[in-house]
């Protein structure tokens, strides 16, 4: 989806529509959850901090995040995703992973699904969508950001050799800050320079990530789309657009806790146990999880336990994060509520 938040909050104050909008909680160390793309023209982006935004554009217009809303339209659009395919991977709110090799409406090219599909999301929810259309999930990832806002890009087989070669390093997921700076003092401006590294070469520059790197660079991306399974847990999570340190990502759990308490309290279920879920520059996962012998009282406890967990995080020699979130487990219904304790 383009710009989806702020897409999202403008459809519902039309009277916004053209001016820069940024969509963020108030308070001091707050953080931008999505900007328009009048706000993008003035270097306003997903992470910044607040304070940083009303210097840069003190004429934008601030709103409160609507998550409840948010995931209501997203299971708008995943019902439209439902009528082409059941290989969905969902990303987020607004990104997932459709796989229409084999599509019930039988359509024989998947550059025509994406461009039904597209209309239809616009037709139901009155936003735009972008999508990329390629043999693999990674190039995919690529295109779907090439036509922003409101277009779509077909990368066929024949000519993925000839894009990489003239692609920018940061275009290549995983590519932050820290990882493109690393890549410029060897030379490296283009996956068509990274091609003619060897792989062992790569991995001594890069460790484990210089292995995925040499396949990536070549067009190989062997993931399969992994269709939605059942929930053993509820989670919240945000992928940021810029390489972060630990404390500015930990600036995220408060509305992070918030969020995902809303959803706790939706669902009308209690939690046992919270992980704390992050994701390095170069992909590593790391996680983090407590379980209590009670359920969790209230948001507090929720936010309490994630930011101890965040304090256990061992240091990183690349001090870079690109993805936060925080997710609870051991749900039961509230009305099965016990008391625990010993």
């Amino acid at each position: 989806m383009d710009a989806f938040y702020a897409s999202v909050e403008l459809r519902e104050q039309p009277h916004l529509k053209g001016r820069p909008v940024v969509v963020a909680w108030e308070g001091a160390r707050s953080v931008i959850c999505a900007a328009s793309y009048e706000a993008r023209q003035f270097g306003l982006h997903s992470a910044m901090s607040v304070a940083t935004a009303k210097r840069l554009c003190p004429q934008a217009v601030y709103v409160p995040p609507h998550f409840d809303l948010y995931r209501q339209v997203s299971a708008q659009i995943h019902a439209v995703f439902r009528r082409y395919t059941d290989l969905i991977e969902p990303l987020s709110l607004d990104e997932a992973y459709l796989d229409v090799t084999r599509n019930f409406k039988n359509i024989p090219y998947a550059s025509e699904v994406a461009k039904e599909i597209r209309a239809a999301i616009f037709a139901e929810t009155g936003l735009t969508a972008s999508a990329g259309i390629a043999p693999n999930k990674f190039l995919a990832k690529i295109a779907s950001d090439w036509r922003k806002p409101n277009g779509q890009f077909v990368l066929p087989p024949h000519k993925v050799m000839a894009f990489l070669e003239t692609l920018p390093l940061g275009k290549i997921p995983g590519v932050g800050k820290v990882t493109l700076k690393k890549m410029q003092s060897l030379g490296m401006r283009t996956a068509g320079d990274l091609r003619r590294f060897e792989r062992g070469e790569l991995l001594n520059h890069f460790g484990r990530y210089g292995y995925r790197l040499y396949d990536l660079v070549r067009g190989t991306d062997e993931r399969p789309v992994k269709a939605e399974r059942e929930r053993l847990q509820i989670s919240t999570e945000i992928t940021l657009p810029e390489d972060l340190p630990l404390e500015q990502a930990a600036g995220h759990l408060p509305h992070l806790a918030e969020d995902l308490w809303r959803q706790i309290t939706r669902k009308n279920v209690e939690a046992q146990s919270v992980t704390l879920k992050l994701k390095t520059y170069d992909f590593r996962i790391i996680t983090r999880t407590l379980t209590y012998s009670s359920v969790l009282p209230d948001c507090a406890a929720l936010l309490q336990a994630a930011q101890m967990l965040m304090a256990h995080v061992p240091p990183q020699t690349e001090d870079a994060f690109r993805l936060i979130g925080i997710g609870v487990g051991h749900l039961v219904p509230k009305n099965q509520q016990q008391d625990l304790w010993a």
